[in-house]
């Protein structure tokens, strides 16, 4: 780790927590030559992934892609970075669940998920997140044709919405 101050590559932990639902590590570092502390993320990677594509191409999973789509649908939504960040390393859990256990019981080579395992996993867990952009990447997602699709995603929602405020 090079020091962001004066390059030095000689830096020493001082501190190290766990941090998002123990997804991650964050460490507190000092520099050994100028002492300047500064602070490193570090998250888990999922690696040797193959994503399965719908016309059967496949390709490396890429987490900016994953970033860049659930940003592009929190456009102008409320949420901070540490929330989208958690939510992510949440969904890089699921899919590597998912992929894991598919995997296991094909006995292939590489561990793969299809691009739709992926899209549900985000679905699921955008949902959660927020609603409006649940309903923003559905739309792309499931490649709304015309209104009334849209308008039974949000009837689903209203509903699973007012029979979860009628249990409380």
């Amino acid at each position: 780790m090079h020091c962001p101050v004066c390059r030095s590559k000689e830096t020493k932990v001082i501190d190290s927590r766990i941090a998002e639902a123990g997804m991650s590590i964050r460490r507190r570092r000092e520099c050994i030559k100028c002492h300047y502390r500064f602070s490193t993320l570090e998250e888990t990677e999922l690696l040797d992934l193959i994503v399965v594509k719908q016309k059967g191409s496949r390709e490396a999973y890429d987490r900016n892609k994953l970033e860049r789509g659930l940003i592009h649908s929190l456009t102008k939504r409320p949420y901070t970075q540490e929330a989208l960040r958690s939510m992510i390393n949440e969904i890089e859990r699921d899919i590597q669940k998912k992929a894991a256990k598919t995997w296991s019981e094909q006995n292939t080579k590489y561990k793969e998920i299809t691009s739709d395992q992926i899209g549900e996993i985000v679905m699921k867990h955008l949902k959660k997140f927020d609603k409006v952009a649940y309903i923003r990447f559905a739309s792309i997602y499931r490649a709304f044709e015309d209104v009334e699709t849209f308008q039974h995603e949000l009837k689903t929602l209203t509903k699973r919405r007012q029979k979860n405020s009628g249990n409380l």
